[in-house]
């Protein structure tokens, strides 16, 4: 193993279950999820084998990439993106019944909340509050300012809190 492939895979093993995590959410299916988080790394191991000085952020550009593999997904599929919470519940560990409910049914009304609202939305709520990254972060993956950023994350959280608010009504 050259030098190369040793810290691409010390990246692999940093970012992989934020990679997966990120495509899941938008896919609602695990093996397609694993097929893309494969083309994930796959791409950027190559760009990285050819000259890892390219990559500023390498998890910004993985983020990127990401995103692109999903964006191509569903061109490929003609059909709109839908996120299942029956999915989205198996993620929960179940040591504690009630617990597991209580997160199940709160889980349920922000995923169909996200579901509902504009993609760039979902998509900088989700890198934002469920990935953890950055507004600079956020801004290199989408190639906006962190301005434009900042106003869309204003904007998602209002929509997301009205479209909360119209399932509780419910």
């Amino acid at each position: 193993m050259d030098s190369a492939q040793k810290k691409f895979g010390k990246i692999y093993d940093k970012y992989v279950n934020q990679i997966f995590r990120f495509i899941f959410l938008k896919t609602s299916s695990q093996e397609v999820a694993e097929d893309l988080t494969s083309e994930v790394f796959l791409k950027a191991f190559e760009k990285f084998r050819e000259d890892p000085k390219i990559i500023k952020n390498i998890r910004a550009f993985l983020y990127q990439i990401a995103r692109n593999k999903v964006i191509d997904f569903y061109r490929q599929r003609e059909k709109e993106k839908s996120l299942s919470v029956d999915d989205i519940k198996g993620l929960s560990d179940g040591n504690n019944l009630e617990k597991t409910i209580h997160l199940n049914s709160d889980l349920e009304r922000i995923m169909t909340a996200l579901s509902s609202i504009n993609q760039d939305y979902q998509d900088v709520v989700m890198m934002r509050y469920i990935d953890g990254l950055s507004i600079r972060e956020i801004s290199n993956i989408l190639g906006r300012s962190e301005g434009a950023i900042r106003v869309a994350l204003s904007r998602a959280l209002d929509s997301l809190r009205k479209r909360i608010g119209e399932i509780e009504e419910v």
